[in-house]
Parts: C-alpha cells; structure tokens; sequence
C-alpha cells in the first residue's frame, strides 16, 4: 500500500499542478472519483490487466465511463497511465489529490461518531470549534455508533478527540490497572 501511494504521489502532484492552473479542481476531483471507482471493479481490474485488450481499448472504456467529465488532458491522462501500467492506482492519486485540494483551498472534512444523531446546532458548534483550531472550513460526516454509551469520537486529520463515555471507561480501567 505504501508504495502504490508513493508511485500515485508524481501523478497526483501533476494533475493538480494542471487542475489548479487551469481552475478545474472540482471537474478532476469528480472525474478521479469516477475513474477510481471504475478501477475499483474487479471486471475492469481483469479487462485492464488482460493481455488481450489494448491499453487503447482501456482508455476508450475508461472515457466512455467518464464521459463529459473527461478532458483532453483527462484523456492524455489516462493514456499516460496506461502507457506506465498504472492505471490501478487511480484510487490513489484520487486520495492524494483531495488532500492537495483541501490544502489549497483550505478545508477538511472531520468524522464525528457519536451515541446518537447529533442536532443540527451540535453539529455547528463542533464544525465552528474545529474551523477556531485547524483555521479551515470544515464539513461534518456524522454517524452513530450506540455502542460508545454516551458522546462522541472526532477524527480530524490526524486529530481525534475521544470524548466517548466507552473512551473514558477504558481510560479509566487502563489508569486502574
């Protein structure tokens, strides 16, 4: 996994190089998405890695899926890919570019877990606290987990804050022992 990131990394910085000069992050970041997903399916796995279709054939797949979401850098994109054999590590360099997009533009997206749905006005007040320490925008994926008893768990970047009633027990008995 660690070298497939640091092989996708070369590619990512240079598609967002492009991305970014041309003001198109949103339009590569949604066609990295469909492309990753693509690379994703086991189908397409065996047809991109079978000898009898061309790395031609593949791209034309590839932008037929894409459709108007694929440009003619997309395109030349993909071929160049192909041409490499990397095609599998589109889910990667998707990765890798929404960091290097939320780094330009200066947002992140925290996970908060909690024992049950958050309201509207918690989800503000953590967002708002979150944007106070990391100085960005941020956007909330909220889910429940029952199982924390009470409160939540934040991930943010490298970031997590515990604040779960389940956390506090373990801390407790680790603390006991």
């Amino acid at each position: 996994m660690a070298e497939a990131i640091t092989i996708a990394r070369p590619y990512a910085n240079a598609v967002f190089a492009i991305a970014h000069e041309k003001s198109e992050l949103k339009a590569w970041s949604d066609l990295l998405a469909t492309l990753s997903l693509c690379v994703a399916d086991p189908k397409m796995q065996s047809i991109i890695t079978s000898p009898a279709v061309s790395d031609e054939q593949v791209i034309t797949l590839l932008a037929d899926i894409a459709g108007e979401l694929l440009s003619v850098e997309g395109r030349n994109f993909l071929a160049l890919l192909a041409e490499k054999n990397r095609l599998m590590i589109l889910a990667d360099i998707a990765v890798l570019f929404e960091q290097l997009r939320a780094e330009a533009e200066q947002t992140m997206v925290a996970d908060v877990t909690s024992s049950r749905a958050l309201t509207p006005e918690q989800e503000q007040k953590i967002a708002t606290a979150l944007k106070q320490r990391f100085g960005r925008d941020v956007t909330l994926n909220s889910s429940v987990d029952e199982s924390l008893l009470g409160g939540a768990i934040i991930r943010a970047g490298d970031l997590i804050i515990d604040g779960s009633a389940l956390g506090k027990l373990n801390r407790l008995a680790q603390a006991i022992i």
